[in-house]
């Protein structure tokens, strides 16, 4: 195959071909991307109707809730379907299309993280003048941003991408369409593609993780500065879940490029991908709400209207 366009479809080998590993991974994934949809959908309908929960924080919780169910359905029920009916066929233009976005929702998931401790700054640094700063159009302006970034970051490589040509193999070794693997199956000169693709990884993981970094040093300052220990409590307190889940976001990604040698690089690439897809869009909802009482207040609010409806 000398033309990209003689490559029809794709196979996507998976994780396994153990079939009794693969009705395990079915059953693990199944029940991960119920709970992930489910419990970010509740965060979703939560923000959305209770009138508590209007301010920024939960504003950009929504949309990160919103981004996490994107992302994990971009490939887990595809690779679900695969397990179901051992059909790893996948066309190249779905292909590139899952490619395309599962990128761009990872990308803009990373400005989103980046840009959700400035309102906790607001928040502690200037309390009385929060909701003014802090406004709708603001926060809007700011998701907008995140997402424009993100395609303009992802487009250059995927557009060179679509030149490629492939000569021998259409088996991608990874469960779902990523850059890596199809470049390694291209008998094009991929050179250039592959500095553009880490390029773009490594200036979202740097500028977002300045951003997080700087303006946790600001936030750490102005706390320190608090009169009262039970001040300063508080405010590490409403900081430690956003922390948390940057860490995983970043130490998952920390660990994809830390590989202990060339053999094992993709074995930990689809392991690491798999706690990205699945893990962490399930747990991250359950960090960030565990510890907040307005979402457990508002939840039980939502629950006892609609027992209170369904009896009516």
């Amino acid at each position: 195959m000398r033309n990209h366009t003689s490559l029809t479809s794709s196979i996507l080998l998976g994780l396994t071909d153990d079939p009794q590993l693969q009705i395990l991974i079915f059953i693990f994934l199944l029940i991960t991307y119920m709970l992930s949809v489910t419990v970010n959908l509740s965060i979703i309908i939560l923000t959305l109707v209770d009138s508590q929960l209007k301010t920024a924080m939960y504003f950009f919780l929504q949309n990160f809730s919103f981004l996490e169910i994107l992302f994990t359905s971009a490939c887990i029920p595809r690779f679900l379907y695969s397990l179901s009916t051992g059909d790893r066929t996948i066309t190249y233009n779905a292909c590139i299309c899952q490619l395309f976005l599962i990128d761009v929702f990872a990308v803009t998931e990373f400005f989103l993280l980046a840009n959700m401790p400035f309102h906790r700054y607001v928040a502690i640094y200037k309390p009385l003048h929060y909701m003014t700063i802090m406004n709708y159009r603001v926060c809007n302006r700011l998701v907008f941003c995140c997402w424009m970034t993100s395609l303009l970051i992802i487009l250059p490589p995927l557009s060179l991408g679509l030149d490629l040509e492939f000569c021998a193999s259409n088996a991608i070794d990874h469960f779902a369409c990523d850059a890596n693997p199809m470049l390694k199956i291209s008998c094009s000169d991929t050179w250039l593609i592959e500095q553009m693709v880490i390029v773009c990884a490594v200036m979202t993981f740097l500028m977002t993780l300045v951003c997080v970094v700087l303006s946790y040093m600001y936030i750490i300052r102005t706390i320190l500065r608090l009169p009262s220990a039970q001040q300063r409590t508080k405010a590490f307190s409403t900081c430690s879940s956003h922390i948390i889940v940057v860490s995983i976001t970043y130490g998952s990604c920390i660990f994809v490029y830390i590989k202990p040698s060339a053999k094992a690089e993709m074995a930990i690439n689809k392991g690491v991908s798999i706690l990205t897809t699945s893990i962490s869009p399930m747990l991250n909802p359950f960090i960030y709400t565990l510890r907040n009482k307005q979402v457990k207040q508002a939840f039980h609010d939502v629950v006892k209207r609609f027992i209170l409806f369904s009896r009516n």
